[in-house]
C-alpha cells in the first residue's frame, strides 16, 4: 500500500491543532497556578492578556518581537511588559554589559565574571544562574530574564514589587516605576 501526501496532510493538521491545544492548556494552568485567584477576579484583564508586541515600541525591540512574544506565551508575561524590562535595560543590545555584571538584553547577573564576587552571606549570590556566554544568547537571555520576572510577579503578588526586585538595588522603587511607566506608554 502507498501512502500519498495528500493522506499525510490530515492527521498532521489533527496533530498540531492537539498539541497547540494541551500546550494553551498548559500555560492557561500554570498562569493560573501561580496567580492569586482573588487576584485575577479583580484584574480580569490580566487573563486576556494581548500576546502580540505593541508596534510603537523601537526598531531595536521589534527585532527580537517573536521571541518576545512566544516567551510572552510560555511565561504568561504581557510582551508589552517583558519589552519595557528589555528596553530599560539593554535598548535592545544584545551585548549589553553593566558596570555590575550584568549581560544582555534583559541583564541577566551572571554566574561567573564580576557577578561572582557578589556575596551573600558565606556564598556567591549567583551561584545558580547561567553563565556569561550563556545570556549573550539572545533567546536564551529573554527566556531566563523573562521567566525570572514571572517568578517573581508569582511569588511578589504584582509587577511593581517584582520589578523592585528584579532591578538594581540602589534604585529599588524608581527602577518599578520607570519600567511600570515604559509599559504603559508603549501599549
Amino acid at each position: 500500500m502507498t501512502i500519498s501526501p495528500r493522506n499525510l496532510i490530515f492527521p498532521a493538521i489533527l496533530t498540531l491543532s492537539f498539541c497547540l491545544t494541551a500546550l494553551s492548556i498548559r500555560v492557561n494552568t500554570s498562569f493560573a497556578q501561580q496567580a492569586d485567584p482573588q487576584e485575577i477576579t479583580q484584574n480580569s484583564e490580566a487573563t486576556t492578556i494581548s500576546r502580540e508586541l505593541s508596534p510603537r515600541f523601537p526598531e531595536n525591540i521589534q527585532k527580537w518581537k517573536p521571541i518576545i512574544e512566544s516567551t510572552a506565551i510560555e511565561t504568561g508575561l504581557d510582551p508589552d511588559l517583558i519589552a519595557s524590562v528589555m528596553l530599560q535595560e539593554s535598548g535592545g543590545d544584545p551585548k549589553a554589559y553593566s558596570i555590575s555584571g550584568a549581560v544582555g538584553l534583559m541583564q541577566v547577573m551572571p554566574k561567573d565574571g564580576l557577578a561572582s564576587e557578589f556575596t551573600c552571606g558565606n556564598s556567591p549570590c549567583f551561584i545558580n544562574r547561567p553563565t556569561i556566554e550563556q545570556l549573550l544568547d539572545p533567546t536564551y537571555n529573554i527566556r531566563y530574564g523573562s521567566s525570572y520576572l514571572a517568578d517573581l510577579i508569582a511569588k511578589k503578588g504584582s509587577e511593581r514589587e517584582a520589578l523592585f526586585s528584579y532591578g538594581p538595588m540602589d534604585m529599588g522603587y524608581d527602577y518599578a516605576d520607570i519600567v511600570l511607566n515604559i509599559y504603559e506608554n508603549y501599549q
